[in-house]
C-alpha cells in the first residue's frame, strides 16, 4: 500500500456565488413597498495551507477533486444569501503549485504560508441594490459568479539543509539513524529506503536537517529505479554529501566510480551546480573497507572534495562529519539575504487604460471584446430578463464599448463576441445606441441577442450595403 506520495493531480473547483433575489416589498396598505431583493452569498475558496505536521500528499493522491461548497441565494425583505465555506486543504512545507503547462504558480515554504488555488465566484446583486433615481423598481438581479475551477499539481520538494546521495545500500540510512533520531528502515538489499527520510542533528550551536534520497543508479535522471522520482527533494539542499560505500560486495563497483556516475546523474538533473560536495567513505568498520577509504582519499582529495571517514555501526567519525556540515549549513545560511519586512507596493493604473480590450478575429470574423469587466458582467446577465439585458447594455455604453469598438473600424451588422472563444456572448452589432433603452429599441428587446449570423452571410450583407451605398450615390443628381 503506498504510504508516500510527493506528486499529485488535483482537481480544485471553489464555489458558485449565489444569485441576487429580485423582489418587490408587499405589505399591507404599502401597494409601492420597492425592491427588497437580497443580495447572494459569496462562493467558498480553495486555499493551499502549510502545516509542519503534513509530511505527505497522499490524501489527496486517494481524493483529487475538492471543491469548496457555494453561497446561497439572496432573499425578499433584504435577507443576503449565507456565504460558502473556503476549503482547507494542508499541504507539506516546501510544496510548489504549477499548472498544467508546467509553470509554478506558488512555492509554499514555512509554516502557514498560504496560496489561493481557486477563487470563488462573487454573489450576484439584489434588486434593492440596483435601485436608483433613474430605475426605480429593478424588476432583475444579477447572477452568481462561477468559481474559479483548475487542474493543479502538487509537487513536494523536502526542506532539508543537508541531502545524501548515493547508491542503494551505501549506508545513507544507517547514517542518518546515527546522526540524528530518525528511524528508517535498515537492510542490506537495494532499495531498502523508498521515501526520503528527514532527521534533525544538533551540532554545537547549530541545529540542521539532513535527509537521504533514494535510489541513484546510472539512468536516474532519466527516470530509471528510483532516482527522478526523488531528485527533486534534494533541490532546497546547501550541501550534498556523496555517501560511498567502500565495503560493497559487488565486483564491478568501486567507490570513484561510484562518485562519478552520481555526479552525471545530478548534472544531467541540472540545478545543482552551485552546491558544495562532501564525501563520506562508509563501512570503514570493515577491514577491506578500510583500506579500499585509504587507497582512494588522496584521489579524491586531489579533486578538491573534503573526505571524512565514517562508519555507522562503529560510531566512528561522526563528530566531525557532523560539525563540518555544521559549519558549510551555517555559512549558507548567512549568505542568503535578510528577508525584508513585506511592503505594499501600489501601482497606479495607466490614464489611458479603458480596462478592456477590443480586437478583430479574422478567423471567426468577429471583433472580439475582452476584458475583467464586461466579461464579468455578461456572466452575471439573466438574459432570459429582458431587463437584465438592458442593464447590461447601460454598462458596457458608459463603460466605453461602442467608442473603441467603431475606433477599431466596426460597422453595423458586424459579429462582436464577449468573453473568450470558447465561452462568449456572440451578437450583430448595432451602433446606434447612446443609452440602454436606445441599444434595445423598446424596452425589454435587445436584436443582438438572436441568433448570430454566420462570418460569410455577414460578409456579404456588408458587400451589399455598400453596393446599395455605392448605386445610390451614382443615381444621386443634384441638378
Amino acid at each position: 500500500m503506498t504510504t508516500f506520495v510527493d506528486r499529485v493531480e488535483l482537481h480544485v473547483a471553489a464555489g458558485n456565488g449565489g444569485h441576487g433575489c429580485a423582489s418587490v416589498h408587499r405589505e399591507k396598505f404599502k401597494p409601492l413597498g420597492g425592491p427588497d431583493g437580497g443580495n447572494g452569498g459569496r462562493g467558498g475558496d480553495v486555499t493551499l495551507v502549510v502545516d509542519q505536521s503534513v509530511t505527505t500528499l497522499l490524501e489527496y493522491h486517494h481524493s483529487p477533486h475538492r471543491k469548496a461548497t457555494n453561497g446561497q441565494p439572496g432573499a425578499g425583505d433584504n435577507r443576503s444569501g449565507k456565504e460558502g465555506q473556503d476549503l482547507v486543504l494542508t499541504v507539506p512545507d516546501g510544496t510548489v503549485v504549477l499548472d498544467k503547462q508546467g509553470n509554478v504558480l506558488a512555492d509554499l515554504v514555512g509554516e502557514g504560508t498560504t496560496f489561493v488555488a481557486g477563487q470563488g465566484g462573487r454573489g450576484g446583486l439584489g434588486n434593492a441594490a440596483l435601485a436608483s433615481a433613474r430605475r426605480k423598481a429593478p424588476g432583475f438581479a444579477l447572477l452568481g459568479e462561477p468559481g474559479e475551477s483548475r487542474d493543479i499539481v502538487l509537487e513536494l520538494k523536502t526542506v532539508a539543509d543537508v541531502a545524501l546521495v548515493g547508491y542503494p545500500s551505501a549506508g545513507k540510512s544507517s547514517l542518518i539513524s546515527v546522526l540524528s533520531a530518525a528511524k528508517p528502515k535498515i537492510a542490506d538489499y537495494p532499495f531498502t529506503t523508498l521515501v526520503p527520510n528527514l532527521g534533525v542533528v544538533t551540532a554545537g550551536s547549530t541545529v540542521y536537517t539532513i535527509a537521504d534520497v533514494p535510489g541513484l543508479i546510472p539512468g536516474a535522471s532519466q527516470g530509471r529505479g528510483l532516482g527522478l522520482e526523488f531528485l527533486r527533494h534534494v533541490e532546497r539542499c546547501s550541501v550534498l554529501v556523496h555517501v560511498l560505500d567502500t565495503a560493497t560486495l559487488e565486483s564491478d563497483r568501486d567507490p570513484v566510480s561510484d562518485l562519478d556516475i552520481i555526479e552525471e546523474e545530478l548534472r544531467q538533473y541540472g540545478g545543482l551546480e552551485d552546491r558544495p560536495r562532501i564525501v563520506v567513505l562508509n563501512k570503514i568498520d570493515i577491514p577491506d573497507g578500510q583500506d579500499l577509504a585509504d587507497m582512494i582519499r588522496p584521489d579524491l582529495e586531489a579533486r578538491g572534495y573534503q573526505v571524512y571517514e565514517a562508519s555507522a555501526v562503529a560510531r566512528t567519525g561522526l563528530k566531525e562529519l557532523s560539525f563540518a556540515l555544521a559549519g558549510i549549513v551555517a555559512e549558507a545560511r548567512a549568505a542568503k539575504p535578510k528577508e525584508e519586512a513585506t511592503r505594499i507596493v501600489i501601482t497606479p493604473k495607466a490614464v489611458d487604460d479603458a480596462g478592456f480590450t477590443v480586437t478583430y478575429d479574422e478567423a471567426e470574423d468577429v471583433y472580439r471584446v475582452r476584458g475583467d469587466k464586461p466579461e464579468r458582467w455578461v456572466r452575471q446577465t439573466d438574459f432570459n430578463n429582458d431587463e437584465a439585458v438592458g442593464y447590461l447594455a447601460d454598462r458596457l455604453n458608459r463603460l466605453g464599448v461602442e467608442d473603441r469598438l467603431m475606433k477599431a473600424g466596426a460597422r453595423a451588422g458586424d459579429g462582436v463576441a464577449i468573453g473568450t472563444e470558447d465561452n462568449a456572448v456572440v451578437f450583430d452589432w448595432e451602433p446606434t445606441m447612446m443609452a440602454g433603452a436606445e441599444m434595445l429599441g423598446r424596452r425589454g428587446e435587445d436584436h443582438r441577442l438572436e441568433a448570430p449570423r454566420p462570418a460569410a452571410q455577414r460578409r456579404r450583407d456588408r458587400d451589399a450595403q455598400r453596393d446599395e451605398a455605392q448605386r445610390e450615390y451614382d443615381e444621386f443628381d443634384p441638378f
